[in-house]
C-alpha cells in the first residue's frame, strides 16, 4: 500500500457560500450540526454557534441537519421535518450564514430536491449498497458524503464508489461511522482509513455515530461520547480529510441521538486538537516525500 496519498480533490459550495476544500494536502474540514432539524429558530442558531467556533479556530465547515431521520428505531421517535419544511430551513441557513449545506436522504425520490437546495448530498450508512440511492445521489451532480455500512469491510466500499461513478459523478467523500461488533457495540478499525483511501477519494471520521451502542435501550440508541475525543485524535492521526460531528446545545433534549450528538461546549476543544495534529501530520508527510 502506497503512503503518498494522491486523493482527488472535492470543491463543496456553489453560488455566494463560502466554498470548501477537501482532499489531498488541503487543511482538516468539518462536518457538523445538529442530528435532525428542529426548527428554523434552532437550526440558526446552531449554524451561528458551530460557525463562530470554526472561525475561532481557523476551519472551513460545512453545516448538517437531516430533514428525515428514516432510520429512527421506533415510530414514536422524531423522524423529522419533512422534505419540503426542512429544506426550507437549510436553504436559510445557507443563505444567512453563508455556510454549505448537507443532509442525508433515504428515498431516491427525494434526490432531485435535495440537490438543488444542499451543497453536498449524504447517503446513510445503512443504504450506502443500494443502487437505487447511488444512482440518484450521482446524477444531482453534488458531492455525495458516502458512509460505510456499519455491516462493510472498507475493502468493499469501492463496489459502491463505482456504482456513483457509472453514473457521472466522481465527486466522493468516504466516511466510517464504525462497525458492529456483536449486538449493540460499534468498533472502529482505524486500518479502513488508508484502505478506503486507496480509492483515491478523501476520508472522513464519524466520531459521534461511532460511539453509538445501536438500541441498546430497547427502542433507543445509547452512546459513550467520552470516547469522542480519543477517537477523533486517532482518525486524524490515521490521516483523514474530514471530521463529522453531530453538535447540539442541549444534547439531553435533542429530538434525534440524544445519547451521541456532541454538547457544543466541548466542539471547539476537540477542533483545535485535531486542526493541530492535522497539520502536524502534512508536515511529517512533506518531510517524508523530500
Amino acid at each position: 500500500m502506497s503512503y503518498k496519498r494522491k486523493e482527488k480533490i472535492i470543491t463543496v459550495g456553489y453560488g455566494n457560500v463560502n466554498k470548501v476544500t477537501v482532499g489531498g494536502l488541503n487543511p482538516l474540514i468539518f462536518i457538523g450540526g445538529p442530528c435532525a432539524i428542529e426548527s428554523q429558530e434552532h437550526s440558526i442558531k446552531m449554524a451561528e454557534l458551530i460557525g463562530k467556533i470554526c472561525e475561532k479556530v481557523g476551519i472551513s465547515w460545512i453545516y448538517k441537519s437531516c430533514y428525515d431521520k428514516d432510520c429512527r428505531s421506533s415510530p414514536e421517535s422524531f423522524h423529522g421535518l419533512g422534505i419540503e419544511g426542512g429544506l426550507k430551513i437549510l436553504e436559510k441557513v445557507r443563505n444567512e450564514i453563508g455556510v454549505p449545506v448537507v443532509s442525508d436522504f433515504s428515498d431516491p425520490a427525494w434526490a432531485e430536491k435535495t440537490g438543488e437546495i444542499c451543497d453536498m448530498v449524504q447517503i446513510p450508512a445503512y443504504l450506502c449498497r443500494q443502487t437505487s440511492i447511488l444512482r440518484s445521489a450521482a446524477k444531482t451532480n453534488r458531492p455525495i458524503h458516502l458512509k460505510k455500512g456499519q455491516f462493510m469491510s472498507p475493502w468493499n466500499m469501492k463496489n459502491s464508489v463505482q456504482k456513483i461513478e457509472s453514473n457521472g459523478n466522481s465527486q466522493i467523500i468516504l466516511s466510517d461511522r464504525g462497525t458492529f461488533f456483536g449486538y449493540n457495540m460499534l468498533v472502529n478499525d482505524m486500518r479502513c482509513f488508508p484502505i478506503m483511501a486507496e480509492t483515491g477519494y478523501p476520508v472522513c471520521f464519524d466520531a459521534t455515530h461511532s460511539i453509538q451502542l445501536p438500541t441498546s435501550m430497547g427502542n433507543i440508541s445509547g452512546g459513550q461520547r467520552e470516547f469522542i475525543p480519543y477517537l477523533v485524535r486517532s482518525a486524524v492521526a490515521c490521516g483523514v480529510n474530514a471530521l463529522f460531528m453531530e453538535v447540539h446545545d442541549d444534547p439531553d433534549n435533542a429530538l434525534s441521538d440524544s445519547n451521541t450528538v456532541l454538547h457544543i461546549d466541548m466542539l471547539q476543544n476537540i477542533l483545535y486538537q485535531a486542526k493541530e495534529m492535522h497539520e502536524m501530520r502534512l508536515e511529517l508527510s512533506k518531510k517524508y516525500e523530500e
